[in-house]
């Protein structure tokens, strides 16, 4: 998968231990052309719906069980996006995304965890742009805000770019 991005708040290290955490996020597509974005509210930033990917999932259900629980959707993959890698210092952590681009089949009720639910979580449907302009005009008011608010429009920018070129190549 192309790596789009690193995102760092400072150097890490070459001998640094570090915790790893493997993620899969998807920029999604209804019958209406509509992208679903995360709001959350109690620290002011929007997100892709996506999550970590838990011991002895693969990429593929991993994604399709954080866009099932964080949209109440189910989709179909349409290709890859890309990969961003963030060090966060303060957690010690080393993060990688894989997003992908996808289609919304069916939609249904979200089934937000009790932190995602204590952080205000509420989805709302935007136009590609709109979701763009909005991620950009965000004003996280934590540390992880601003890492998601970097990862996030660079994905969604990339997507918007992929898009852009199939519909010049007639796909």
């Amino acid at each position: 998968m192309k790596l789009l991005k690193y995102i760092e708040d400072k150097p890490l290290l070459e001998n640094e231990k570090v915790k790893k955490r493997f993620a899969c996020r998807a920029v999604l597509f209804d019958d209406k052309n509509l992208v679903p974005i995360l709001y959350v509210s109690k620290f002011k930033y929007h997100k892709l719906p996506g999550g970590g990917i838990k011991t002895g999932e693969n990429k593929a259900e991993a994604l399709n069980r954080e866009i099932l629980e964080e949209t109440g959707c189910t989709a179909e993959t349409a290709g890859e996006v890309g990969e961003i890698w963030e060090y966060r210092s303060k957690w010690n952590l080393l993060q990688s995304s894989y997003c992908y681009l996808g289609q919304v089949t069916t939609k249904g009720v979200q089934d937000f965890t009790k932190k995602e639910k204590a952080q205000g979580f509420e989805l709302i449907w935007f136009t590609l742009d709109g979701a763009i302009n909005t991620v950009r005009n965000d004003k996280p008011n934590n540390e992880e805000g601003k890492f998601i608010q970097q990862r996030d429009l660079c994905f969604l920018e990339e997507a918007k770019k992929i898009l852009e070129e199939r519909k010049k190549e007639g796909l």
